[in-house]
């Protein structure tokens, strides 16, 4: 079986996995915001591991046996901690001493963390299948539909240079300050034969990019960038690769790197596009996961190919050959350390310069 990409989990069967994350998902009941209890932690209990709900043996950690499936979602913040966003078995953080799951709110234990972002002022966002959640080092609050998100299904979020938070959702994009949401309406301009594989409305990833202007990446109807009120609209028609873009990222020279799933992995300067999938350069249609290390590299994966690492001149493949769990990549991450996480289907993988290897050769707390 040829495991897909996470975004086809909500909707697509792969039987277990798409009945599992659509009940965490969509059976809770939209919620105003609401505030836990001070946030407690659950000390892994080694004689209660998960259920195993992946066809996909985990060849690599999962981190202490808490994680059933994969991990989809990984971030280090200003303090140190490392945050892992789970599919089905909500958040696990790392704080220096322990490895624990994080108990929040009922509906947010068993649910699918797809984004986390951190804030100025050191809070941690969490974008997750049942709304958006906060964390301000003491205690959680989620804010859902009654405070006005458009849906509870959360796939972009970022937060822009006026700490302004952008919400990608299943039914479009809003501003969020931190108390309310306010929508955020897109254009009606449409691709000829669009083809969303979740909603027409899907906004599923957000950047902004240092001039200030909003990339949305839509579902189906490629990219919309919003600059000082006006929108351009990128699309096949005029350059773009394919309209269902997967993922985006702007290099330190300013480059937009664009990953889609069926066009690979493309370079936009401002002017002119360089496609590189196209032009026979990399393998991999489907492509995701960008991410630029502290050496300037760009790093991302191409579903069932495994990893590419690209210097500023030429491409590095690396494969199960190499050390990776597997050839399919959930999530791309440097820490502080300067190592990259490769969180897969099977395991959480390690790169710490010279080889990749499982992450806890090098990180003995994911065991």
């Amino acid at each position: 079986m040829t495991p897909q990409h996470p975004l086809f989990v909500c909707t697509q069967s792969l039987a277990a996995l798409l009945i599992l994350l659509q009940i965490s998902a969509c059976a809770v009941a939209p919620k105003n915001e609401t505030a836990s209890e001070p946030a407690k932690v659950a000390p892994y209990d080694p004689t209660a591991a998960p259920v195993q709900r992946t066809v996909f043996p985990q060849i690599h950690t999962n981190l202490n046996g808490m994680v059933s499936e994969f991990v989809r979602a990984m971030y280090q913040d200003k303090k140190g901690n490392f945050w892992f966003g789970t599919n089905v078995n909500g958040i696990i953080l790392y704080d220096g001493k322990t490895l624990q799951k994080v108990a929040q709110t009922p509906q947010q234990r068993g649910g699918s963390v797809r984004e986390i972002v951190e804030d100025q002022a050191g809070n941690v966002w969490l974008g997750t299948s049942s709304g958006l959640v906060k964390y301000d080092g003491e205690k959680f609050t989620t804010y859902s539909t009654e405070a006005g998100l458009p849906h509870e299904e959360i796939w972009g979020l970022t937060i822009d240079a006026n700490g302004l938070i952008w919400v990608g959702t299943l039914a479009g994009v809003s501003h969020f300050d931190g108390s309310t949401y306010q929508p955020f309406v897109l254009p009606n301009t449409k691709v000829e034969n669009p083809q969303p594989m979740l909603s027409d409305k899907a906004v599923l990833e957000l950047m902004e990019d240092r001039h200030g202007a909003m990339w949305i990446v839509t579902d189906g109807n490629g990219i919309f960038r919003y600059h000082q009120g006006a929108f351009t609209h990128l699309t096949k028609q005029n350059g773009l690769a394919d309209n269902s873009v997967a993922d985006i990222l702007e290099d330190r020279q300013g480059n937009i790197w664009i990953g889609t799933f069926y066009g690979g992995v493309s370079r936009f300067d401002g002017k002119a596009y360089t496609h590189f999938t196209r032009e026979g350069v990399i393998q991999g249609d489907e492509a995701y996961n960008f991410c630029e290390d502290k050496a300037g590299n760009i790093w991302f994966s191409a579903e069932n190919i495994g990893v590419y690492r690209y210097n500023g001149k030429a491409f590095d493949r690396f494969t199960t050959e190499d050390g990776l769990a597997t050839n399919t990549i959930q999530a791309i991450y440097e820490d502080r350390q300067g190592h990259i996480w490769f969180c897969t289907w099977q395991g959480i993988s390690l790169y710490d310069g010279q080889r990749f290897m499982n992450a806890k050769e090098k990180e003995p707390w994911t065991n």
